[in-house]
């Protein structure tokens, strides 16, 4: 099991440490702007239209799953809404990065290699939800109520709407158009772990005390938010292994830059982004191994 799990984890850590390293030690100003907009707006749209041509999901089937999707980003929001706000902090700033968590740097790397490429379907539909809900909800929520719809004109969402709409025709489709567009998606998740450690290789975290307790509370408020989705819904064990792990992610680096773009404590949020990945290093491990003994 030992050397499983560091046959899962290690991949994952490696990428990220090897941009951390080249973002400290290159000797040169890491501009990742251009890198990290390539990537949300081409390579990971052809990532989950990809994945989800080859893994269809059977939206009639996978109910429970796209409803699971759902709850596991909206009950967090909901529990950290009725808690105080910890060190004074606006609601939104302590309650958007608790409930959107690093579904795509961390989260579809980790669970494809701990679960299987087969499931790539999924893990996509997972991280397609997480997005169009930050790009709803989540803005609202920084915005004060501005920019709701702009989910609809989201390239993932759009990726999702048409892999899902074409997967039973993907025999008729040209094959040098889904190698080209396979291609493309391949580049997104080893792009993503590199550019997650470049980031981190750029900041510091200054309110270790507060981030420390924020990381916290989130990993408690998922702990609670896990045995109602999972009593609620009938999940099959693959998804239920998905969901967990999908809830015990560190804060997603995106978080940090909205709050930026938002003037919503930003200084804190990418605080609590930082420590919070580093912390992962500790918890991600304990959580795949406890989904693939349990579950």
């Amino acid at each position: 099991m030992l050397i499983t799990l560091l046959n899962i984890v290690l991949p994952v850590l490696l990428v990220a440490a090897l941009g951390y390293g080249f973002g400290r030690w290159s000797g040169r100003t890491a501009e990742m702007g251009f890198i990290n907009h390539a990537n949300v707006m081409v390579f990971c749209p052809a990532l989950i239209f990809s994945a989800l041509l080859h893994s269809p999901v059977d939206l009639l089937q996978g109910w429970p799953l796209i409803v699971a999707g759902v709850l596991i980003f909206v009950l967090p929001g909901v529990f950290l809404w009725l808690l105080p706000s910890p060190g004074g902090l606006p609601r939104a700033a302590v309650i958007v990065p608790g409930m959107f968590r690093n579904t795509g740097n961390l989260g579809i790397p980790l669970m494809m290699l701990a679960y299987g490429k087969e499931h790539m379907g999924a893990i996509v539909l997972l991280f397609v939800i997480s997005n169009t809900l930050f790009f709803s909800l989540g803005l609202a929520l920084l915005s004060h109520g501005g920019r709701r719809w702009e989910w609809m004109i989201n390239p993932n969402f759009l990726a999702a709407v048409l892999g899902i709409v074409l997967a039973p025709w993907v025999q008729h489709l040209p094959r040098f158009l889904v190698t080209a567009v396979d291609m493309t998606g391949d580049i997104a998740i080893p792009l993503m772990l590199f550019g997650l450690g470049v980031r981190l290789s750029q900041d510091r975290i200054t309110r270790l005390a507060l981030a420390f307790r924020i990381n916290v509370l989130y990993l408690l408020v998922s702990l609670a938010t896990l045995p109602v989705v999972l009593w609620l819904l009938p999940l099959t064990p693959d998804w239920k292994r998905l969901v967990v792990l999908s809830l015990m992610l560190p804060p997603a680096v995106l978080n940090y830059l909205m709050t930026e773009q938002y003037d919503v404590q930003p200084e804190t949020v990418a605080n609590v982004v930082l420590l919070g990945n580093l912390m992962s290093v500790l918890v991600i491990p304990a959580v795949v191994w406890a989904t693939l003994v349990w579950i």
